[in-house]
């Protein structure tokens, strides 16, 4: 059952994805990502309010926040950081890039959590794992060709880099993940993790972004701010129910959760009318199809 709701997550992580490249055409990052914590803050402030005033009826649903102390409350703050960090990175690379050139970089994320658990869990690889390793590492220099292609040299463009930084973030967070959810309330993470976002984002905006306002590209609203905090709120919803449970791997639901990638590959190649699809789309299969070998033991 966690594997079906990591894949329903998978879904509105793609959407998500059109939706952030939707937002940030010709818009400013800074307040369209402040734009997108606070609805998404909006969403889940209800869920902390009803579980104080309404305890008994609410610890029977699937959204009861119990009361939490100092000590959860700074390992969810480290979260929110966390999470910010790559999201950052994530949306300037959004604005700056084609999405069928994030999306395969995006893909390789399973293989950094990988990485990271070998590294922090002495975890060892088969054979066959070692080559879903060089079967994604290949793809992604195949990539890195066809970006060549579109004028995206990856080693001298700081927007690759930042879409790397983005997945590396992303993977620890990940890792980061399962240890919240084997300690702490499911709900309580994601609604103050969220809530703290809007409080970091808004210093953010008025000391880095508001000032400079003029000098950069302007803010507009647009209706598909509100379309990334329904589907980002959404998956990480269905995603931290799914990690909590005991029997979850997070090897295997990061790739089910990465698989998103496939729809806003499919979607942003039919709404933004990219070039080089099907050389990108072999790529981003390869990039899958590598990660899937990861799995095997």
């Amino acid at each position: 059952m966690w594997l079906l709701f990591g894949l329903f997550s998978a879904i509105l992580l793609g959407l998500y994805d059109i939706s952030k490249k939707l937002a940030l055409q010709n818009n400013a990052v800074i307040p369209v990502l402040f734009a997108a914590t606070l609805f998404s803050s909006l969403l889940l402030l209800p869920l902390p309010i009803l579980s104080h005033f309404y305890p008994n009826e609410m610890k029977h649903t699937l959204f009861y926040v119990p009361p939490i102390d100092g000590r959860t409350h700074f390992f969810i703050f480290l979260k929110s950081m966390l999470v910010l960090a790559s999201w950052i990175f994530g949306y300037f690379s959004f604005k700056h890039l084609p999405i069928t050139v994030i999306t395969p970089i995006e893909a390789t994320r399973p293989l950094w959590t990988l990485m990271g658990a070998i590294v922090l869990f002495s975890e060892h690889l088969s054979l066959i794992q070692w080559a879903g390793v060089a079967i994604t590492l290949i793809s992604f220099y195949l990539f890195s060709l066809v970006g060549k292609k579109e004028n995206f040299h990856f080693l001298h463009n700081k927007w690759i880099w930042f879409s790397i930084l983005a997945s590396l973030l992303g993977s620890a967070s990940g890792l980061y993940d399962k240890f919240l959810m084997q300690h702490f309330n499911r709900v309580a993470v994601q609604t103050y993790y969220v809530i703290y976002q809007v409080i970091i984002m808004g210093v953010i905006l008025l000391v880095l972004w508001y000032p400079k306002r003029k000098e950069t590209t302007p803010f507009k609203w647009k209706k598909s701010i509100l379309g990334i905090s329904l589907f980002v709120t959404l998956a990480d919803f269905l995603y931290f129910f799914a990690l909590s449970d005991p029997n979850s791997m997070i090897s295997l639901l990061t790739v089910v959760r990465r698989s998103g990638v496939v729809v806003s590959f499919s979607l942003g190649a039919i709404l933004f009318r990219e070039k080089n699809i099907l050389i990108k789309a072999i790529c981003l299969l390869g990039v899958i199809a590598g990660t899937l070998l990861l799995l095997l033991t």
